[in-house]
């Protein structure tokens, strides 16, 4: 088993930055990808951004490319997302997930372990 853990939700106003952390525990050599995923009020799952464990390549979300950054330390067991120029429309729980495979996935279905999730809540 997989255990993740987010930290750094909070409220931030709009235009603001927000940095998330994941730290995985357990037997993290058997995944190979790290996700992000929010979920808001009322509405899907969305992905937000993923990133390879081994060289990281990295894939982000049309709503949040440009203004988001994923990066991971591996020796820590860890990802970031680093989050610039909030907007409303990107309050919502965060969710850190980890994958089985190297192969970077957008599909929530696609990951095997999953955190509890952090609040992230934007102001105006």
């Amino acid at each position: 088993q997989v255990q993740l853990v987010e930290t750094g939700g909070g409220v931030v106003q709009a235009g603001g930055s927000l940095r998330l952390s994941c730290a995985a525990a357990g037997r993290t050599f058997s995944v190979y990808s790290m996700g992000w995923f929010r979920q808001a009020p009322g509405k899907e799952r969305e992905f937000v951004s993923a990133i390879s464990w081994v060289g990281g390549m990295t894939d982000y979300g049309d709503s949040v490319k440009g203004r988001f950054t994923i990066s991971r330390d591996m020796a820590k067991s860890t990802v970031w997302l680093q989050m610039n120029s909030l907007k409303l429309e990107d309050a919502a729980t965060y969710y850190c997930a980890a994958r089985k495979f190297s192969a970077l996935s957008r599909r929530w279905d696609g990951y095997d372990y999953w955190g509890q999730g952090t609040q992230v809540t934007v102001s105006s």
